[in-house]
């Protein structure tokens, strides 16, 4: 699913392409399990005339501010993804909407046209996503329930190692936790597990202070550089296990060392066992 990353590259895409524009035509789509809380016509009313001011996320959150509230807010689920008509913006890989394509997407659930007659859609292939039209997005769940952003407001080293000597659960179990840290996936898990070399299972009150410097570092090298190259997949290292997390059995080479992965799952090599 969508990632901090992701979630980020969209945001900037409209940071950069729309602010100050006004919504001159909204079409929400009638779709009660992803548009939630309002009708359709409804969520259109509210939109249109209005300015987008800013464009904010917290973990894999979305929301616009605009001159005036309400303001809607985004929940990408497994497949969400902003598309902006002529702008290159990243999407997952499992969201992408083709070139050729109809405009706006048969799977569009948002869509406004600004004054300036740029267009913007929120697409969801899968239905997990949820829109949200809401007067404070940050004072209500999912946000108001999230933990610190791992990018925008990391835990200092001590914070970090102070709170893991505390938790009897394996690791990525706590990294996936979005109410202890906010944005991090199945993907910046592994990718910061296998940098760091722990195992997802590994207890987290068991790591070393050592252990627990290096994954403080891991987390923020790989979401830095994700954000970086806009969550585009083909810029990241190639040293990065991301690469691999699909191929088969057997396939899958990371440093000339064979590994075995899965999508949701990344079963280690016995070379990388357990740092205890």
């Amino acid at each position: 699913m969508p990632e901090l990353p992701e979630v980020e590259a969209a945001r900037r895409a409209i940071e950069e392409n729309c602010l100050g524009k006004k919504i001159k035509r909204a079409i929400i789509a009638n779709d009660s399990k992803v548009i939630e809380g309002v009708s359709s016509v409804d969520f259109e009313s509210a939109l249109l005339g209005k300015t987008i001011v800013s464009a904010h996320r917290k973990g894999k959150n979305l929301w616009l501010h605009l001159d005036s509230p309400p303001f809607p807010s985004f929940q990408f689920g497994m497949a969400g993804a902003i598309y902006i008509k002529g702008v290159a913006v990243t999407k997952y890989k499992r969201s992408a909407v083709k070139d050729n394509d109809e405009w706006p997407s048969k799977y569009s659930k948002f869509f406004v046209e600004l004054d300036d007659g740029l267009e913007l859609s929120f697409t969801d292939k899968r239905r997990f996503a949820r829109v949200r039209l809401l007067k404070d997005p940050t004072s209500v769940p999912p946000i108001s329930e999230l933990g610190p952003d791992a990018l925008f407001e990391p835990m200092t080293i001590n914070e970090f190692t102070d709170s893991l000597s505390k938790k009897k659960i394996g690791i990525k179990a706590l990294l996936l936790d979005q109410s202890y840290i906010s944005g991090i996936g199945n993907w910046i898990a592994d990718e910061v597990l296998y940098q760091a070399r722990i195992h997802p299972l590994q207890i987290c009150s068991s790591l070393s202070k050592e252990n627990c410097a290096t994954l403080h570092n891991c987390i923020k090298e790989v979401i830095e550089k994700a954000v970086e190259v806009g969550a585009d997949s083909s810029q990241f290292p190639s040293n990065w296990i991301f690469h691999s997390r699909e191929k088969k059995p057997g396939k899958a080479f990371v440093d000339d060392i064979r590994i075995c992965t899965g999508v949701a799952e990344i079963e280690w090599n016995s070379s990388y066992k357990s740092s205890r």
